[in-house]
């Protein structure tokens, strides 16, 4: 089991950085802390409900601090003498002067080839350009975003099927085994981290809820269907069908003879089978069974 001695402190949020934490205790990593959002409140009862690796933490007996402004756990940081950072899907900024406190630095994984697809949303925008590869990129964490020197990437094919969950779970496994793999070797700053070229740099944005309605006459039924592919689980693509807002879950470009139950006509004279969708309902239907229920 690998092990070292410097000390870690994890910062993560999403389910994609549980992958990586779960993997570091597992390698025997000393992991000193864990830095999450703070816990919120879900559901029509107001439920406190706790970021996954808070839990994973806990159970390891882990110290976990949950600051509103990150400035607020520099002292808890200075504490821990020769610390270094890992981050994983955090969510906030972190700033210059918490970045000063690690040695070297904080390393950060992050889901696509850099400097392709700097931001927040870089598995949905992998899906909805048609990319043939995406990838995991390990760099070091800098002021500006997603701008830090590589340390080392990983190729991830794409079949131009994948779903946004299903291509998360993959990139979070692949980052998590390209981490544990160079995390001694980057720690002990034997690995030289390469410069981006930021001329090729590329950006995606924060996704919001209304960017998951369907415009179907301004898009093909193949940018429909990739739209569906790479919003499932958040914003979520929304179409208005007979008069009810449904949320599409799954669908595929057909040819004009198609004789698929619900077929919706998009841009340049294309076609989109709906195949699966949550109805008003809450229920999760197939075409024919939507048809029956809600056709005027």
């Amino acid at each position: 089991m690998k092990k070292t001695s410097k000390p870690l402190v994890f910062f993560g949020t999403e389910d994609f950085s549980a992958t990586s934490l779960k993997k570091l205790i597992q390698e025997g990593f000393n992991i000193a802390a864990v830095v999450t959002k703070p816990d919120s409140k879900k559901g029509r009862g107001h439920k406190t409900v706790e970021p996954l690796i808070k839990t994973i933490a806990t159970k390891h007996n882990i110290p976990v601090w949950q600051p509103q402004k990150v400035i607020e756990i520099e002292e808890n940081i200075k504490k821990i003498p020769n610390v270094a950072g890992v981050l994983v899907s955090y969510g906030k900024i972190i700033p210059k002067s918490t970045l000063k406190l690690f040695s070297p630095g904080i390393i950060n994984v992050h889901p696509s080839l850099l400097p392709k697809y700097r931001g927040p949303s870089p598995i949905e925008s992998a899906i909805l350009h048609k990319d043939k590869e995406t990838g995991i990129s390990i760099i070091q964490l800098t002021p500006e975003m997603d701008a830090g020197p590589i340390y080392c990437q990983k190729e991830v094919l794409l079949t131009g099927k994948e779903t946004r969950p299903e291509l998360y779970k993959k990139l979070a496994h692949e980052g998590a085994e390209l981490l544990a793999k160079y995390l001694l070797t980057i720690l002990g700053q034997t690995l030289t981290p390469t410069s981006q070229d930021n001329q090729e740099a590329t950006y995606c944005q924060l996704l919001r809820k209304q960017d998951g309605w369907l415009e179907p006459k301004k898009m093909t039924a193949a940018e429909c269907e990739r739209h569906i592919r790479a919003y499932l689980g958040f914003p979520r693509s929304k179409l208005s069908l007979f008069g009810h807002e449904c949320i599409i879950t799954a669908a595929s470009v057909v040819s004009t003879q198609s004789s698929a139950p619900l077929v919706i006509q998009c841009r340049e004279n294309s076609f989109l089978s709906i195949e699966k969708l949550i109805a008003p309902s809450g229920k999760l239907l197939d075409a024919p069974s939507f048809l029956r229920g809600y056709k005027a």
